[in-house]
């Protein structure tokens, strides 16, 4: 199992390392200067801005201080608000994002399961064609058309719901609900999917036999493993929901990392697009390692795998 997390680990490094050069090698290639002519600045002062962020720099240079920056967890200022740090701008935004995504993944974790449970046992029934039905809806519509359906009707026309902003849980309600939805589509469809070979396994059967109920053969004997494959998809769900909220931060006005990435893109701000685009890299890659190790520990076929195969 040691050897097994070495492995992931050199893996995720490698991978760091590969999304960090990318990175840099995309911010090189795009024409021009993030210190254009709209400053109004002399010659003599772009070129003392260029020497302050080492935009005069040969690439080599700029690519070995862009790793050190890294390694020492400091992205330096930012280029359109000097004033404040990249690490300034990531310490105000990141936890409001987190928080986004980490409901997000949560509604969608409990309404998908619940869901596909259902669905599993009432099989080739209603109930089960109407969650499959939900489930096909949630994955073929964006998050970003939904955001839009939502506010229309739930806080323009119903009022029922603030609109936009992050003030309170009422807040959460519709940027939650437009990031959740695709999610717990593919959760209530893999879970049910899973489920339904769980339930003909001969220890469900035995436990059929002697007599219990329906719900706790489901809990006690049959969620667990008919979790492990969702289990699998967390982290890449996880990866998908923390970048995706970038856009309906945007829609609501959420004062989150969306905000600052957007806004650094159409300004050319340099350390800041490098900055947030590492370690959101790094957070999600970490997060995958994390739910490898994890799935590793609670299916010890994985372990036994991996022991035979050194």
């Amino acid at each position: 199992m040691l050897r097994y997390i070495l492995k992931r680990f050199l893996t995720m490094i490698v991978t760091i390392w590969i999304i960090v050069t990318i990175t840099f090698v995309l911010m090189i290639s795009i024409p021009g200067s993030p210190l254009n002519e709209e400053r109004g600045t002399s010659e003599s002062v772009q070129r003392n801005l260029e020497s302050y962020y080492n935009l005069d720099q040969p690439y080599h240079i700029q690519y070995i201080l862009y790793l050190k920056s890294i390694v020492t967890l400091d992205f330096g200022p930012s280029i359109k608000q000097p004033n404040q740090t990249v690490n300034d701008l990531l310490g105000q935004g990141f936890p409001i994002s987190f928080e986004l995504g980490m409901v997000t993944i949560l509604v969608a974790l409990l309404s998908g399961v619940t869901l596909g449970i259902i669905a599993a046992l009432k099989h080739n029934g209603f109930i089960d064609y109407m969650a499959m039905s939900v489930a096909v809806l949630g994955i073929s519509i964006p998050n970003f058309v939904l955001s839009t359906l939502l506010i229309q009707q739930l806080a323009v026309n119903l009022n029922l719901l603030p609109p936009a902003t992050w003030a309170s849980p009422l807040h959460m309600v519709l940027p939650v609900a437009a990031l959740a939805t695709g999610p717990m589509a593919i959760i209530a469809r893999l879970t049910r999917s899973t489920m339904l070979e769980v339930l003909t396994q001969d220890y469900i059967k035995m436990a059929r036999a002697k007599g219990l109920s329906p719900w706790k053969i489901v809990i006690k004997h049959a969620l667990k493993n008919a979790l492990m494959p969702v289990i699998t998809i967390i982290g890449t769900l996880l990866a998908g929901i923390l970048t995706g909220t970038f856009v309906i931060e945007k829609i609501f006005a959420i004062p989150g990392m969306g905000r600052y990435f957007v806004e650094s893109i159409n300004q050319r701000d340099y350390p800041v697009i490098m900055g947030t685009t590492v370690f959101y890299s790094v957070f999600l890659v970490v997060m995958l390692f994390l739910v490898d190790i994890i799935y590793g520990l609670l299916d010890p076929r994985i372990k036994l795998h991996k022991k035979e195969g050194e």
